[in-house]
């Protein structure tokens, strides 16, 4: 029978919550951790407070050796990682490296990506195939070069995307899946089992750019289904959103949840009706209910309840 290799060492690159849980699988499965690497504690709240981000908080718990570079390419941050001596890097959820870094390992530095590469490539995959209407999505590991996303393919697993599905509830299938690929990615790469291979070009590849005020806004002009999958790709952050003109002042909204309904109608575009305690909004093919709301300094809530004390005029409208 074969002996099977020993597992190598790690240096881990991470910092939000998909990340952390990679790291605790990485580490309940036996392999030596000999560095964490994590953004600097940031100031964030209404109090400005210093925020650790998850990645810290396991390392610190579980006693791993940690470091906040503020600039990769320190040559005291380049050196500490040299004398880890690990036999591989693996990146979830972090900034771009650089070659002085990634070069590093004998094994080379690994990425963990939440779509089927070479699609989706960029900052928010999980958001933005919910976001384009996809049926389908996974998770691909890596080789990591100098552009971003591009490196040569190892392994890939694919998910089902449901109707339902929200950022919320793919992020969660896409975590569960995607810590073992990473796990059995590192274990094959010590193996010297698993070929790396080429990302094929794609002559329309689909991005992931990273989320802003401007492309996570609803444009009440396209579709009634493209209005709900911007929603449920938004969900529950950072949230799409709107402004809603009522009895004489506009105010940005965010919307969490809404149906479609498939009605003709007349009206202009954007205009809000309110029909048993029920909040509907015109669009170009018919309506989109609205179903989870926020006003500004609010909680989100039901629509329901905000109409409860929240009166529309007759000219309210979503633009």
């Amino acid at each position: 029978m074969k002996k099977k290799s020993k597992l190598p060492s790690v240096v881990f690159f991470g910092t939000p919550e998909f990340a952390r849980y990679c790291l605790e699988r990485i580490v309940n499965a036996g392999f030596s951790v000999v560095g964490v690497v994590t953004a600097p504690d940031r100031k964030a709240g209404r109090g400005k407070k210093l925020s650790i981000s998850a990645v810290k908080e396991y390392s610190l718990q579980q006693n791993l050796p940690l470091f906040q570079p503020t600039n990769l390419k320190d040559p005291k941050f380049v050196d500490q990682l040299k004398k880890t001596e690990a036999d591989v890097y693996a990146v979830v959820a972090f900034r771009m490296l650089p070659k002085i870094v990634w070069s590093i390992p004998s094994l080379g530095c690994i990425n963990l990506h939440a779509s089927l590469l070479p699609n989706y490539r960029g900052a928010a995959p999980i958001n933005w195939v919910i976001i384009n209407g996809e049926t389908e999505t996974g998770v691909t590991t890596f080789m990591i070069d100098e552009a971003i996303d591009s490196g040569a393919l190892l392994l890939q697993k694919e998910q089902s995307i449901e109707a339902t599905d929200t950022f919320e509830t793919l992020h969660q299938k896409l975590l569960v899946l995607g810590a073992p690929l990473l796990c059995e990615t590192l274990e094959q790469l010590a193996l010297h089992s698993i070929e790396a291979v080429q990302q094929v070009e794609l002559r329309n590849p689909k991005a992931a750019p990273k989320l802003d005020s401007e492309n996570t806004r609803l444009d009440w002009n396209t579709s009634t289904e493209s209005l709900v999958n911007k929603i449920r790709g938004l969900n529950p952050y950072p949230g799409a959103w709107s402004y809603i003109k009522n009895n004489g002042v506009e105010n940005r909204v965010k919307i969490f949840n809404g149906q479609e309904l498939k009605e003709n109608h007349s009206l202009p575009i954007g205009q809000i009706q309110v029909r048993n305690s029920e909040m509907i909004v015109a669009t170009s093919d018919g309506f989109l209910k609205c179903l989870e709301i926020q006003l500004p300094n609010k909680k989100r809530m039901s629509v329901s309840a905000l109409l409860n004390g929240y009166s529309l005029d007759p000219e309210a409208k979503m633009v």
